[in-house]
């Protein structure tokens, strides 16, 4: 069975319209200038995920806001670009941490308020201490 997250494509455009409080116009509209582009099926129509109808209410606001739909098609844009280089900034510091403390001599010392201490494998710092890995050379 398919995993369903916020990125599924499922509602039909009346649907998302609805959710979105919108006319289903304006969603047509908004996929023809590339703001919001649902998915589509077989048969071309289009299924709007959840994100998407997150995006249609960020984009009623930022309009009711007075902002043009050419400056929300850049907000849109540079929060998307934003989302993804957090995941990839994620993704490469799990794989440093894991190939650091896979190298033989790696050490790991938890920096905080109360100074410096250094961290026996597989234990945990306090949530306010920054984790920091030295390898003698």
């Amino acid at each position: 069975m398919e995993q369903l997250d916020e990125n599924t494509p499922l509602f039909a455009i009346g649907v998302a319209a609805e959710l979105a409080q919108m006319h289903p116009q304006t969603l047509r509209d908004y996929d023809r200038i590339g703001l919001v582009t649902p998915g589509r099926t077989g048969g071309k129509s289009r299924r709007y995920t959840m994100r998407n109808v997150a995006q249609l209410r960020e984009i009623a606001r930022l309009s009711a806001e007075g902002v043009s739909l050419e400056g929300i098609r850049r907000i849109l844009e540079l929060e998307n670009q934003n989302s993804e280089l957090a995941a990839r900034v994620r993704d490469l510091e799990q794989a440093l941490a894991n190939e650091l403390m896979n190298r033989p001599g790696a050490r790991v010392f938890a920096a905080g308020d109360q100074g410096v201490e250094s961290l026996a494998r597989g234990k945990r710092p306090s949530k306010h201490t920054s984790v920091v890995l030295w390898r003698a050379r």
